[in-house]
């Protein structure tokens, strides 16, 4: 590594925290998921009847409640680019009458055992801020099924599609306010891939014919499926130009993986993610103001992880083409760099929490996901789980403006970086949370925070992610090797925070 990602002797961090100066609130679907019939996600992860934790409906309590203690909202399903092959009847109705269909985007034999009905009773398992994202296939299908789909979940009664529910054993309505016109249509690999006027189009069409049926739904417009997409930016304006009134959300997706061996601009993964959103939300508001709209569109980042992208595109060429059931698809195991990369995302989405209103950690179980499980065996938390698990239970409330002085260290991609990524959240009852992570992989990283304006008496806990070995992980075998500890030593006083950050660490600091 280079010298430049060692700080100078007493050199320190620094930042000041105001309440006057905030960037917005923390919109709950911030800490949303995602769960796609990919893999082992639903069959052998949420759903496995045959499992010695399963309840009446197959799901497995054990993943039951670490996804509880994860503390996830909005979950998006079935898809992913499994929706744009996805036939919404093939799920609902009496399961032994369920057709089986081969699913193009992944080449694996979908049995349609888990579907509409039982994704809903997940939820409802799950506790009440536990609400549907639906996608809807855009891809091989159009308004029509949109509709059917639409009236089949939400309208009480009365009508051929809400009284087949009803008889299918779903007497209340679903209720699905939040819905997705489609999955990466701007992508050649989507099935039914299309052009920014194809789809912007059938997107805005599809809007208006759901917003007869309900004015109220809420809605997600697919945009960019990456920032180094060639038609990126120009897609989000050409779709928003046929959509703008019509929709309330364009999407964004990332991901991210340390390319040849580049660790340091791999811990950098932030400063992209910062700028994708940046970029979409000036795009967004040049579109607004060539169409004279007062209307602001938020974003949905609802696909962002770390994937071992690489990886899996060479297992996929690898793999035989006989189309399983539930193959073991996409299962990074995370190490504690990982999950250091991992906070740092989450501090990027909470630092543009004013337009940033969702987002979907991509996935939820067994695919590329916080939680593992075995068929049969035991359920665990992955790194990756506990930045996740702790910025939803202190990251709700007020977003404090974080401008960070800190020493900078070289990486490849990104130039000059800063060695400290940091945000606050101000809860309503006056405490604060500060989320920060040392990128140096070898320095402990001084930290001070001023405090205006605060009426905070003292650190009720500092705790860090982090491990002599950067490459530990939890397996089933060692299910606990990695998990967050306290560290001491840190003090407010005089309206100043002092803390050490630990080098490649991701921390939570709460004031009292």
């Amino acid at each position: 590594m280079s010298g430049s990602t060692q700080p100078a002797p007493g050199r320190q961090a620094r930042f000041t925290l105001d309440p006057a100066f905030t960037v917005g609130a923390v919109d709950p679907r911030l800490f949303g998921s995602f769960v796609e019939h990919l893999g082992r996600c639903v069959y052998t992860g949420i759903f496995e009847p045959d499992h010695p934790s399963a309840d009446a409906s197959g799901l497995r309590t054990d993943v039951l409640g670490l996804v509880r203690e994860l503390g996830v909202t909005a979950i998006r399903y079935p898809g992913g680019n499994f929706v744009s092959g996805y036939r919404w009847e093939d799920s609902v109705g009496p399961v032994d009458r369920r057709p089986r269909r081969l699913d193009l985007a992944w080449r694996t034999t979908e049995t349609n055992r888990f579907g509409l009905s039982e994704f809903m009773g997940f939820l409802r398992a799950i506790g009440p801020e536990a609400e549907p994202m639906m996608a809807l296939n855009l891809g091989t299908r159009g308004i029509m099924e949109a509709l059917e789909l639409q009236e089949y979940a939400n309208h009480p009664g009365g009508t051929a599609l809400s009284d087949l529910r009803v008889a299918h054993g779903d007497k209340e309505p679903f209720g699905i306010r939040l819905w997705c016109l489609g999955n990466e249509m701007d992508g050649p690999w989507q099935t039914g891939h299309k052009t920014a006027r194809e789809y912007g189009r059938i997107a805005a069409e599809t809007a208006r014919a759901m917003r007869q049926l309900d004015p109220g739904v809420e809605l997600v417009a697919c945009g960019s499926s990456g920032q180094s997409m060639p038609t990126f930016a120009a897609w989000e304006a050409q779709v928003l130009e046929e959509a703008y009134d019509v929709v309330d959300y364009i999407s964004l997706h990332a991901y991210y993986e340390p390319l040849d061996g580049d660790v340091d601009s791999f811990l950098a993964s932030a400063v992209d993610m910062e700028s994708f959103i940046e970029n979409v939300v000036a795009t967004c508001d040049h579109i607004g103001a060539k169409l004279k709209s007062e209307k602001k569109i938020n974003l949905s980042f609802d696909e962002w992880n770390v994937w071992y992208l690489s990886k899996s595109e060479a297992a996929a060429e690898a793999a035989p083409r006989d189309w399983p059931e539930a193959p073991r698809l996409l299962e990074d195991s995370y190490d504690v760099t990982d999950a250091v990369v991992f906070g740092s995302l989450l501090i990027a989405l909470l630092r543009h929490a004013d337009r940033v209103t969702v987002a979907c950690l991509a996935q939820l179980v067994n695919v590329i996901a916080p939680i593992m499980t075995e068929p049969g065996g035991p359920a665990w938390r992955q790194t990756t789980f506990f930045p996740f698990a702790a910025a939803s239970r202190y990251g709700r409330g007020e977003v404090l403006d974080v401008r960070v002085q800190a020493p900078v260290y070289g990486t490849k991609k990104y130039g000059e970086v800063p060695l400290l990524h940091a945000t606050a959240v101000r809860a309503e009852d006056g405490t604060v949370t500060v989320f920060a992570v040392n990128r140096s992989r070898t320095e402990e990283l001084p930290l001070e925070v001023a405090l205006h304006g605060l009426e905070l008496s003292g650190v009720v806990e500092h705790t860090a992610l982090a491990d002599a070995d950067p490459n530990a992980r939890n397996t089933v075998q060692d299910p606990e090797r990695v998990v967050p500890h306290e560290v001491d030593g840190t003090t407010l006083a005089d309206g100043r925070l002092n803390a050490v950050l630990e080098p490649l660490s991701w921390n939570v600091i709460r004031l009292g």
